[in-house]
């Protein structure tokens, strides 16, 4: 059977087709395109209807490929949502988590609720830009108005079937699910001013969605595709999608955003736990994505946009490989680089406040993010074995940052680990991993990440004994305020 995996990201979407063939998955790209948000009227906006346009197109090219028939499961990134009114009328262009709107939205809302209470309930993370945020903030009208409240790929998938559900995996990410009735909670639901009823009901990955409505079949040539409820938030499918082996081991999703956890059979909802700010999100099969948010690669990404992309992503990592490693450091998740007017001038203007080198040259501008990416990292490998009471041996880094060799090996050396690279396909494989699972192709997600261990290239880096963490630990606490966010 042939299976397509739609994966949109914050900068660009694909899709992807994966087969079994002699035991190994066969991934081709069929189409590719450009997604970000941009500013209108002074909000910064997704173009919800060019991923759409994109999706069919991508559609198109399979079918002429001769492909006549399929599956199809579509992920993208969590907290964003489209509000649908009747007859299916979208009510607004949907809002980037990165807006502005949010930035006092959680004190309001934390007057409302206390914190503790909000995560006793939910067991998320707390982040600006939650769903919970984003709703309190939305206009009150729009939300009178709407029948549906939808994540994105929800809305994305009811454009395609017409049919209407609510992603587990992708509604956790909201931080209004009760971990305890497995439902959305009432009194946060109070605070955002909807009701229960304005959610589809729950689906679960592997659930079939349906079939490609027919009105599109007769504008478009597609070809006959059964719809699949996958992990929507492209997390989950990352971390389905990572090889890990046995109850040792770590992920770190690593793009846009960095998100380094452990794969549990149950919440985490501690006291510990909150103070830490680690969240809970719902994943495939039962599972929970104990893990942490961490800024990641869009530091790089921005400093790369910020030079009119002059230098490659591999020519930024060469150049910072030249350059004096821990001389600066910045505490990657303060908010101040949550979504500056240029993250060059800010990662300075810090290193001015704490009387640190100012980095001028795109090398060490690169070097600054790199080696404060793998400090975090490192701290956070410690914390997770703190809160989860489990000695973790393995790293699997997964996502495009396991092509950035330099980080992956300052990423070993700090955290004493084997860092384990690999695949970058990460998030299409998860995505198709429940695809070949609910084809009954694969019996489960052991047999399914045995068959992406057999499929894909995975390097290993080695610690080293060269780098002392505990002078750079305590440099990057002291820059830091000494707070481990």
């Amino acid at each position: 059977m042939k299976h397509v995996a739609v994966d949109v990201g914050a900068s660009s979407g694909r899709l992807l087709l994966g087969e079994l063939v002699d035991g190994k998955i066969a991934l081709t790209e069929v189409h590719r395109f450009k997604n970000g948000f941009s500013q209108v009227d002074g909000v910064d906006l997704w173009d919800i209807d060019h991923i759409f346009t994109n999706i069919l197109v991508g559609l198109e090219k399979l079918k002429q490929s001769g492909v006549a028939s399929c599956t199809l499961g579509i992920d993208t990134w969590a907290v964003d949502y489209c509000l649908v009114g009747p007859v299916g009328k979208r009510l607004h262009e949907v809002v980037s988590y990165r807006d502005v709107r949010t930035d006092q939205a959680m004190d309001a809302v934390l007057k409302r609720v206390p914190a503790a209470d909000i995560y006793e309930k939910t067991g998320i993370q707390f982040l600006q830009f939650n769903s919970l945020y984003q709703l309190f903030v939305e206009d009150a009208e729009l939300k009178r108005q709407a029948e549906s409240v939808m994540m994105v790929p929800d809305y994305l998938g009811y454009l395609l079937t017409g049919q209407r559900v609510t992603e587990v995996t992708n509604a956790s990410s909201t931080q209004m699910l009760n971990l305890c009735t497995r439902e959305f909670d009432g009194e946060l639901l109070d605070v955002v001013g909807l009701a229960a009823g304005q959610f589809a009901s729950f689906a679960k990955p592997g659930q079939l969605l349906g079939k490609i409505s027919r009105d599109l079949h007769e504008k478009y040539d597609l070809p006959d595709c059964d719809v699949v409820v996958v992990a929507t938030h492209d997390t989950a499918s990352a971390v389905l999608g990572a090889p890990g082996v046995g109850d040792d081991w770590a992920f770190l999703s690593s793009g846009t955003w960095s998100l380094l956890g452990a794969e549990l059979p149950n919440p985490i909802n501690t006291r510990e736990a909150f103070a830490a700010n680690y969240t809970n999100e719902w994943g495939a099969y039962g599972t929970f994505r104990f893990l942490k948010n961490i800024m990641g690669l869009w530091l790089i990404q921005e400093v790369a946009r910020m030079q009119d992309y002059a230098y490659s992503y591999a020519k930024l990592a060469e150049l910072a490989a030249h350059e004096e490693p821990f001389a600066v450091l910045i505490p990657v998740d303060d908010n101040r680089f949550l979504n500056p007017e240029n993250m060059i001038a800010e990662i300075q203007a810090y290193c001015t406040e704490t009387n640190q080198e100012i980095p001028q040259s795109p090398g060490k501008l690169a070097r600054v993010i790199y080696d404060s990416l793998a400090v975090q990292y490192a701290l956070q490998i410690e914390q997770l074995q703190a809160l989860t009471g489990k000695m973790i041996r393995h790293l699997h880094i997964i996502g495009g940052g396991a092509n950035i060799a330099m980080l992956n090996q300052l990423t070993a050396d700090l955290t004493g680990i084997m860092v384990h690279a690999g695949p970058t396909e990460a998030t299409g494989l998860g995505n198709l991993a429940v695809q070949f699972i609910a084809s009954g192709e694969a019996r489960n997600m052991t047999e399914i990440r045995e068959i992406i261990r057999q499929s894909v290239p995975i390097t290993t880096y080695k610690p080293s004994n060269s780098t002392n963490f505990s002078i750079i630990k305590a440099k990057y606490q002291t820059i830091s305020g000494g707070v481990l966010k």
